[in-house]
């Protein structure tokens, strides 16, 4: 084989996924946004009165980053007082489970090293 019959690129990280991961891992309440929902607390109101040092500011900025990224969904219902509630999305559902890999593979490096 000659130096210029190379048939392999250098292979890059995927760079939206990649950001998407840092940022969710970032916000230290995402995870726990997730476990809310997970439990069937869907409303903000509902969230904020269930975290301890949950403040509703810092959770509207979490559930934006995640709607932004196509994770969560807001519902608005035509209520008087207005409600809202959030859901994973079909893509949401696939990203929790890449996160719950991770988990995975942080436990068994955890053990790993733990010897």
């Amino acid at each position: 084989m000659k130096l210029n019959d190379k048939i392999f690129s250098k292979k890059a990280a995927p760079t939206k996924s990649a950001r998407m991961v840092e940022t969710i891992f970032g916000c230290k309440w995402s995870l726990t946004v997730y476990h809310l929902l997970a439990n069937d607390i869907k409303r903000p109101g509902e969230m904020v009165r269930s975290v301890e040092g949950l403040s509703t500011k810092v959770l509207n900025q979490c559930l934006k980053r995640n709607i932004d990224f196509g994770i969560l969904k807001k519902i608005s219902y035509s209520e008087i007082p207005p409600k809202v509630e959030y859901e994973v999305t079909e893509f949401g559902e696939e990203f929790i489970q890449v996160l719950d890999n991770i988990k995975q593979l942080q436990v068994s490096l955890d053990s790993k090293f733990d010897d």
